[in-house]
């Protein structure tokens, strides 16, 4: 049953203790970086400046001192579909290319029904593109939560929209739902890890570990989606009678720990990030 171990290799909402350098940053200083380098995987669509970018999100697990394998562990339940989603971006991306020669172009079914696949250059780098844009936003989502622990990301996060308090916004709110978000994904995953192993004692065949054994995994997890969004709806009203039993409620009224006060580094890291998404964004990276 080992293949049905998804608990395992979800890293997003776990946390790691630690004495990195990455754990001893300001967890708003951490936010505002990952919402740097996010833009920054977001709006740049060519090989080199993504090249790079990866290449600094590896750094950054260096920086971690976390495993590397541990950390890249976390991508193999979204493996499927990003491999899914760069098939498609392939197939039927059709950026700025159109006239450009095809690499690859063959015909798809009889008659009327017939049609044409081509793959250009233009939609090959957007494939690519769109998978390793897709990969770093998995890795630093890791990151920031193996560094930092969930009750200090939600601290940060309402620190950071304090200003909007004034125009009404929720923000105590906000961030409890920011933080509930985050700490379910590794429920979601043992939910789907139950599911997925009560399905095979009935005999459910979830495919064989392989090169290509993904594929038919994911084509046997569609029939689980309906009990898997249920018992997710189960747990959030779970969660919301256990709130109104204790009394919870926001406002102006609750109070919490107040975040230490960012010292020298935390400011000279968020310098460098800004800087780096800067120079990521405005440099003319070969197509």
């Amino acid at each position: 049953m080992s293949e049905f171990a998804f608990t395992s290799n979800v890293t997003i909402g776990q946390y790691v203790p630690g004495r990195s350098f990455l754990h001893a940053l300001d967890p708003r200083v951490k936010l505002l970086g990952f919402a740097i380098l996010a833009l920054s995987a977001t709006f740049v669509g060519t090989y080199l400046g993504n090249v790079v970018l990866t290449a600094a999100t590896l750094w950054l697990v260096v920086l971690s001192r976390l495993p590397l394998r541990y950390v890249l562990g976390g991508l193999r339940p979204a493996l499927p579909f990003l491999v899914a989603f760069l098939v498609l971006q392939l197939l039927f991306g059709r950026p700025d290319g159109e006239g450009s020669p095809p690499l690859v172009q063959w015909s798809v079914g009889v008659g009327p029904l017939a049609a044409t696949v081509t793959i250009t250059p233009a939609s090959l780098r957007l494939g690519f593109v769109a998978f390793a844009r897709l990969l770093d936003l998995v890795v630093l989502t890791s990151l920031l939560t193996l560094t930092t622990p969930v009750t200090r990301l939600s601290g940060a996060l309402e620190d950071l929209l304090a200003p909007l308090a004034r125009l009404r916004l929720p923000v105590q709110q906000v961030a409890m739902v920011f933080t509930i978000a985050l700490r379910f994904v590794p429920t979601l995953a043992e939910e789907l890890e139950h599911l997925m192993k009560a399905q095979a004692s009935r005999g459910a065949d979830f495919g064989r570990p392989g090169p290509l054994g993904f594929v038919r995994r994911t084509r046997q997890l569609v029939p689980i989606l309906v009990p898997l969004f249920v018992g997710v709806v189960r747990r959030a009203d779970e969660l919301a009678l256990a709130m109104e039993a204790r009394c919870y409620f926001g406002g102006q009224y609750r109070r919490r720990s107040p975040l230490p006060v960012p010292r020298i580094t935390d400011w000279a890291t968020l310098t460098a990030a800004l800087a780096f998404g800067l120079a990521l964004l405005l440099t003319p990276w070969p197509a």
